[in-house]
Order: structure tokens, then C-alpha cells, then sequence
């Protein structure tokens, strides 16, 4: 645990915790967390029946009987263990300005001016007429919001991506823009770690990215602390987004900054596969990662992330051996 509780917007949150015995799933009211497996075995089980279970979580988090932890005292794990993660790229305005105008520059030769109009041209129709770009994310990188993150021995260009991630409580498939919000159950904190230089395969150009290999290493997907439920969290559109990297601030971007919101996310997702109650689906990272930075992950670095009312994480780097 860091040295000060993780704070979380509204009466209550959701998470995963160790103490002295077996990991529980917890209703974490400020410092304190009831333990719920009298109640519930997990928080996926729990978000399986979230409409039933939310007006009961308001009750017990003012029951005093049943077992209280102080937070202080738990080890916290990732909140819940996701059947799919779905995750969103180009999805934050200035971030892929940067990116297109840096290329028109570099390889078309335009001024910055030119360069930078011309991109921002291109995301204004893509709001307009295009569609979010998704990929499939493995479970097995989840790790805890205070867990090290281990640097896989490929690769030497590691990157961070915070993103604020929703997560389902409704299943549905097609799901109409207007009903979309309906599924979502909570929001929680992700840092979709990259490894850049494996990201495209030298032996397979026509192909393209590789996103199994650059993003799926275990530890890459720091998750939580808590899930704090969608009735909490305020406007999922208008949230601040802050990583620091060694103390540096690297990242610090509203969500206002997404060119697809979370109805337009769901509706394409929801397109292709069924969602179901546990999945996450990460809504992409704003502008500032160490690409950006000229700066990556190395053994002994220390990542903080926040975002607004979800609480923060603090990952230590580590070698691999």
C-alpha cells in the first residue's frame, strides 16, 4: 500500500484486497473495507448481477457488522479479473494530432504550421465520419495498482499509457449510442504499457503492428485500485488524467480530449462481440507518453498515476531477472 489510502469519489468502492488470510472482494468506504465473501465469492460474480447488488452495497456500507479492515493494513490486487479487455488506440485528439503532424513534417516535409493544420483537419472529419479503432488485450498482464512492473527481456523502448477504463455490468451486443451508458457499472485506472520497439515486425511489414508482443507482458496492465461505480465517478467526460513519471508529470489531460466517447466505444464494440459483466474496455491515452517524451521505462523508475476521483496507482520498474 502507499503511505496515503487511495482516496475514491462517492460513499463507497469496489475492490480486491489480501490480509492475513485468503484475498477477499471488499466495499472500501474511505480507509475501511468490509470484507464481502459472506456475501458475494467475488467482484465478477458481483458485477453479474450488478443492478441487483448496487442498492445492497449502499446498505452494507453503513452496517457496522461483518469483518472491517483498515485499508492501510491490505495488500490491494487488480479490482476484477476481466473476461476480455477491449482497448481503444488514436483515441485522444492531440495525442494523434502530434503523431500525424510529427509524420508530415518528418516525411512529407511540411512547415509545423502546415503540418499541425492539416492533422487537426483530419481528426475533425474522423470525429465526424470515422470510427474508434479497437484491439483485444490479454488478462494475463493485469497486475495490482501498487505491484512492480516487470520489464520483459525483448525490447528496450517501454512505454506508459494511462487510460480510464469502464467496466461492464450489463450483457448486450449492438447496443445502441443512447442506451450504452446503461452497461457500464464503474470506472477504474489502467496503464496500458507498450513496448514501442516490438510493436512492428521487421519480418512482417505488410502486417503491421504487432500488439500481442508490444503490449501483452505480464505486469503490463496495472489495474485499479477500486472500481468506483458509474453513479459516483461524475462526468466520465470530463475527468483528469495525471501520470508522473519519477515525479516528472507526463501526462495531465481531461477526457474531454477523447474523439470517440464512451457511448460511440461501446456501440462499435458491442458491433462485433457480445459484452459481457467483467470486461474492461479502455478508452485510449491521452498525449505525453515517453515516446513523446524521448524518455522510456527503465529498472528502479517509479510510475504514479491518478484520475480524478478513481484514486491512483504507484508501480516500482524491475528487471526481469
Amino acid at each position: 500500500m502507499p503511505d496515503q489510502p487511495p482516496s475514491h469519489a462517492g460513499p463507497f468502492a469496489l475492490g480486491a484486497f489480501t490480509g492475513r488470510a485468503a484475498a477477499f472482494p471488499g466495499l472500501v468506504t474511505g480507509a475501511r473495507v468490509r470484507d464481502l465473501s459472506d456475501q458475494v465469492p467475488s467482484l465478477r460474480a458481483l458485477l453479474a448481477d450488478w443492478d441487483s447488488w448496487l442498492p445492497r452495497l449502499h446498505t452494507l456500507a453503513q452496517d457496522p457488522d461483518g469483518t472491517w479492515h483498515d485499508l492501510a493494513a491490505l495488500r490491494v490486487h487488480a479490482p476484477v479479473e476481466p473476461g476480455q479487455i477491449l482497448q481503444s488506440g488514436a483515441n485522444y485528439r492531440k495525442h494523434v494530432v502530434d503523431l500525424v503532424a510529427a509524420e508530415k513534417e518528418s516525411v512529407h516535409g511540411a512547415t509545423p504550421e502546415e503540418a499541425r493544420a492539416d492533422a487537426e483537419r483530419m481528426m475533425d472529419a474522423r470525429a465526424r465520419h470515422g470510427v474508434p479503432y479497437l484491439f483485444l488485450g490479454s488478462p494475463r498482464a493485469v497486475c495490482g495498482p501498487y505491484d512492480d512492473v516487470v520489464l520483459p527481456a525483448l525490447g528496450e523502448q517501454h512505454d506508459w499509457e494511462l487510460e480510464l477504463a469502464l467496466v461492464i455490468g450489463r450483457s448486450g451486443r449492438d447496443i445502441p449510442e443512447a442506451e450504452a451508458m446503461e452497461y457500464v457499472a464503474a470506472y477504474t485506472i489502467c496503464n496500458d504499457l507498450t513496448t514501442r520497439d516490438r510493436l512492428y515486425r521487421p519480418d512482417l511489414k505488410a502486417i503491421g503492428t504487432d500488439w500481442f508482443t508490444a503490449k501483452n507482458a505480464d505486469t503490463f496492465l496495472p489495474t485499479g485500485p477500486f472500481l468506483v461505480p458509474a453513479a459516483f465517478a461524475g462526468d466520465p467526460g470530463d475527468l483528469r488524467i495525471t501520470l508522473r513519471h519519477n515525479g516528472v508529470v507526463r501526462q495531465d489531460e481531461s477526457t474531454k480530449d477523447m474523439i470517440f466517447d464512451i457511448p460511440r466505444l461501446i456501440a462499435y464494440a458491442s458491433a462485433t462481440t457480445t459484452l459481457r459483466p467483467g470486461d474492461l474496455l479502455l478508452t485510449g491515452s491521452p498525449a505525453g507518453n515517453g515516446a513523446h517524451w524521448g524518455v522510456f521505462l527503465k529498472p528502479g523508475d517509479v510510475i504514479e498515476a491518478e484520475i480524478t476521483g478513481l484514486g491512483h496507482q504507484r508501480n516500482t520498474v524491475r528487471s526481469a531477472t
